[in-house]
């Protein structure tokens, strides 16, 4: 495969990473929107993230489970090339839909989390297959480099998708186009024909590598019940509820809840007996990292998915749904500015250059940041104040000094203190706190990642992918937080957020003592920006 070849096809695969930051990023702005227009509760409105993010659970959890019925991996079986194509085709199919029903009169939310259900399912089966497609597209030993490349287009997604749909849906600053569910026809047409073209590349293009495998994988049938036990109630939420008594059904999240962690907890404790049997969950880092992705997902898609209602309250500006874009894009920029800063760790330069490039780049990413935003005809004055909370980061990727546990424990911190600050204040000191969230996570996954999976050795790969599996977190919290808002407040709700940090310290400080205990020296491992 040429060097030609080889920059083509990352660039048109960056295109695909682009996209899924922008429609995960863009919920936060179509999440109130679709409250106020179908006239939900906050819980309600928070099953947009159900939709989506059960979607990567049971596309995984689908993967896994008939390739352990097989006893061959499927997507190695078909090839990562194949696997990227049929989710492509899947997110078309998904946003063809969306389009359709939002042009419809009688248009149903039902229907839209049907179509991003759809979407999603298509992105779970492109970033499983992607990641890896991404490190073969050239030399082993810059793989690395690729994947923080496809990252970091990955968080423009995420930094331009709220303003983009903010923009659909609402029409420009100042202008006084009225919003409806029928704005983002255009826009998710425009979305599955460049899905298509893409896939279309991607089959007709034959210098492409086709990698495949025919391993046998390891039988792991402890394992398996576990996640079909996971999967059984995800199930009920997303397509059963309707048909449950109205009190079971309004609070069947809490049972969602209770099983995950449940199962996973008596996972942790039964997998000592019979290692054979559990695979990858007899590891203890492993189930613990397990609880640690889903609360780290959970926290992180929670925190601005929430935050539309937050900001209509009179004590935080009482903004239109049509005035928040800047402030989710600023959230998510946050995470950009922590994995592009978090990506120079991967590049072989001098010590003082990482560290120079280390200080410099946070300041230069929330300068795009501004720059978008102005572009896009927000106001960006009210964002300078949020160089404080940039500035406490900076110093936390000094300390943290590439150290995964060292590095988790702090930014969990951060999120603990950012999250108890907003729920003592009002106003923009509480709201760049709450925002801040997004710095605290934006390092988390790969630090977590490298934690869970040390040690496993054959089961490395297994691990991997039940980590994959636990994005459920982002589908299983936000409705939590959305349940408690019902009740007790919008704002008093952040209080899950706190206690979600509190779990990610917890698990630094317990992982890197579980680890020792192995003979694996955790200050090892190092960390790269990831997810």
């Amino acid at each position: 495969m040429s060097t030609k070849n080889q920059q083509t096809s990352l660039v048109t695969l960056a295109v695909v990473f682009f996209f899924w930051g922008f429609v995960a990023a863009s919920n936060g702005i179509f999440i109130p929107f679709c409250k106020s227009h179908f006239n939900l509760s906050q819980y309600e409105s928070q099953l947009i993230d159900a939709s989506f993010y059960a979607a990567y659970f049971f596309g995984s959890f689908f993967l896994y489970f008939f390739s352990q019925i097989n006893k061959r991996d499927i997507l190695n079986k078909i090839g990562y090339k194949s696997g990227i194509v049929y989710g492509l085709l899947a997110s078309v199919v998904g946003a063809g839909l969306l389009s359709v029903f939002s042009g419809l009169e009688q248009v149903t939310f039902g229907m839209i989390l049907g179509a991003f259900f759809i979407i999603a399912l298509g992105f779970s089966l492109q970033q499983t297959a992607a990641n890896p497609f991404v490190v073969a597209l050239g030399p082993v030993e810059t793989g690395t480099h690729r994947l923080n490349f496809t990252g970091g287009i990955n968080s423009l997604g995420t930094l331009l998708g709220p303003l983009v749909v903010s923009i659909v849906l609402f029409g420009s600053i100042g202008s006084a186009q009225e919003a409806t569910i029928g704005n983002i026809e255009t826009l998710y047409w425009i979305l599955a024909a460049l899905f298509a073209v893409v896939a279309v590349f991607f089959f007709v293009n034959k210098s492409l590598p086709t990698i495949t495998a025919d391993d046998v994988i390891e039988n792991s049938s402890k394992a398996t019940q576990t996640l079909v036990i996971i999967a059984i109630p995800v199930a009920i939420l997303l397509f059963l509820t309707n048909f449950l008594p109205a009190f079971i059904g309004d609070n069947f999240i809490y049972i969602c809840l209770v099983v995950v962690v449940g199962v996973l907890l008596y996972a942790l404790s039964a997998s000592k007996s019979n290692a054979a049997a559990w695979g990858a969950m007899h590891y203890p880092q492993l189930v613990l990292g397990m609880l640690a992705i889903f609360t780290y997902v959970g926290v992180e898609v929670t925190i601005q998915s929430n935050m539309g209602a937050l900001l209509q309250l009179p004590e935080f500006g009482a903004y239109d749904e049509s005035k928040i874009s800047n402030f989710i894009s600023l959230y998510w920029g946050s995470l950009m500015i922590g994995r592009w800063t978090g990506a120079v760790s991967a590049f072989d330069i001098s010590s003082k250059a990482r560290q120079l490039l280390t200080f410099v780049m946070p300041f230069l990413a929330f300068g795009l940041i501004l720059f978008v935003n102005y572009y896009s005809g927000n106001a960006i004055a009210e964002l300078l104040p949020y160089l404080i909370c940039i500035i406490v980061a900076v110093v936390a990727f000094f300390l943290g000094n590439e150290k995964p546990a060292k590095t988790l424990l702090l930014f969990a911190g951060i999120g603990i203190v950012g999250m108890l600050v907003g729920l003592a204040t009002t106003g923009n000191i509480a709201l760049f706190a709450f925002i801040s969230g997004g710095l605290a996570c934006s390092i988390m996954w790969p630090s977590i990642f490298s934690l869970s999976i040390a040690g496993l050795g054959k089961y490395t790969s297994q691990g991997a992918s039940f980590l994959i599996m636990m994005i459920l977190g982002g589908a299983i919290i936000p409705p939590i937080q959305g349940k408690v808002a019902d009740s007790m407040g919008i704002h008093v709700s952040y209080f899950i957020p706190v206690l979600c940090f509190a779990y990610l310290a917890f698990f630094a400080l317990r992982t890197k003592s579980l680890l020792k205990s192995q003979g694996i020296f955790v200050d090892d491992l190092g960390t790269k920006a990831g997810h």
